[in-house]
């Protein structure tokens, strides 16, 4: 029997849909490519836009087209969303919710046995208990995913992940430090620790466990050589916690802090919980404990009311505080949020100026960043090849730039020295 994955969304259901394509392999199957004729498919949905919620369904098509007697598994945060739209889209054979995820291979099994439709959807917002989905095979054998926190209690008004994922809940801590542990022994150089809403991790269980915590642990565990962390809320970071993680050896210096605006009025209608000027003081605390650090963000352009005065404002803010990195999204209308509800919706064409406008300013400010390292050896973990026709390979340094170099040797897997040469596009070029 084969089986085939699709994922959209981030690297959360990454991670899930590698530990759901082990189970698999468990059961007999063989995971091949999703353009692959196979018996089963099964598409890992994401729900953050209206884009989201039409590729699933584009998806969901090509697979019936490609075996119109295969089983479709419809997963995670469309079907938990919309389970009912998605239980009548033809072809669609199981229906499971983003905390069900770790029960397809038993009712895929099931449904080819009893031959009806399955619809498995629990409430996640009554349900606090952390679905254990672990990867014992991974297939990138450089880094390593570990997802440690699911849920968000935040609730932005223009964000459905509440109710896509649920209240807040945490991993087991001992289990946390047991998969790393493992990983160390499989050759694993570096960790990313990831969730829906990391900052919360440990508000839900017992103890003084707390995401810094998690990071002194991990700290202490031989083989592993580098620490990252998953996009994190910027009030995470207050001074003390800076001043706590500057002592561990192996963070890495970069830290993806979702901003989306840079105007309060426009923040206080999203519902954040901070100001563009606490944002920035956690930018200058961050610069000022930590060498050579990174700051990314993400960045909605067009949200209902934003004005072209609030847009100046976040444009300016951007401009001065000079981010390595900006991933822009131009506002999606989601049914079942506040925002969508909001009067003074902003036209389409006005996001679309707005969002090049930020796209360019960010390929400025990136360029200017990774310029600064011209001339430095850096630290790179490399991945792999470029291609397989080439020496070339690609890795990234600590503070996670992008760095091509020519190798006679198998660098793959390798932290290397690297000397940066030159910058071109959204990369580096070193020497070794």
């Amino acid at each position: 029997m084969k089986v085939a994955l699709y994922t959209l969304g981030c690297r959360v259901n990454s991670y899930e849909s590698e530990a759901m394509a082990e189970q698999f392999i468990k059961e007999g199957y063989d995971v091949v490519d999703f353009s692959e004729f196979a018996d089963v498919y099964v598409i890992n949905t994401c729900t953050v836009t209206n884009m989201g919620d039409k590729k699933s369904r584009q998806m969901i098509g090509r697979a019936r087209r490609l075996n119109p007697e295969a089983i479709i598994a419809v997963v995670g945060c469309y079907s938990q969303i919309a389970s009912d739209e998605v239980a009548s889209i033809e072809g669609v054979d199981v229906v499971l919710g983003s905390r069900n995820k770790g029960e397809v291979v038993y009712w895929v099994n099931r449904t080819r046995e009893e031959k009806k439709q399955v619809i498995e959807v629990n409430d996640v917002l009554r349900n606090k208990k952390f679905e254990e989905l672990s990867i014992n095979e991974y297939q990138d054998k450089t880094r390593a995913f570990l997802k440690i926190q699911d849920g968000c209690n935040k609730f932005c008004t223009y964000c459905l992940i509440p109710f896509a994922r649920g209240a807040v809940c945490s991993k087991d801590p001992e289990q946390i430090l047991k998969e790393v542990n493992e990983l160390s022994r499989n050759g694993f150089k570096e960790i990313i620790l990831s969730g829906v809403h990391t900052a919360s991790y440990g508000v839900d269980i017992q103890g003084d466990w707390n995401l810094v915590r998690v990071l002194e642990e991990i700290d202490k565990i031989e083989g592993i050589e580098r620490i990252r962390i998953g996009s994190i809320d910027p009030t995470f970071f207050t001074e003390g916690v800076i001043e706590r993680i500057c002592g561990l050896k192996k963070l890495c210096p970069h830290f993806h802090l979702s901003l989306q605006s840079g105007c309060d009025a426009t923040l206080r209608r999203m519902n954040r919980k901070y100001t563009a000027a606490e944002y920035k003081e956690v930018c200058d605390n961050l610069r000022k404990y930590m060498k050579d650090v990174s700051i990314t963000t993400d960045i909605i352009v067009g949200f209902p009311g934003e004005s072209a005065g609030e847009f100046e404002e976040t444009y300016k803010f951007l401009s001065d505080i000079k981010l390595s990195k900006m991933h822009i999204f131009k506002y999606s209308k989601r049914a079942g949020t506040k925002a969508a509800d909001m009067p003074f919706q902003v036209d389409g064409n006005l996001k679309e100026e707005r969002s090049k406008a930020l796209i360019e300013l960010n390929h400025k400010n990136e360029v200017e960043f990774m310029e600064g390292f011209i001339g430095r050896t850096m630290s790179v973990l490399y991945e792999e090849k470029v291609s397989e026709s080439e020496n070339s390979y690609v890795g990234y340094t600590e503070n996670y730039l992008k760095v091509i170099t020519n190798s006679s040797e198998d660098i793959s897997g390798k932290i290397v020295p690297t000397k940066v040469i030159s910058v071109e596009a959204e990369h580096m070029i070193g020497e070794v």
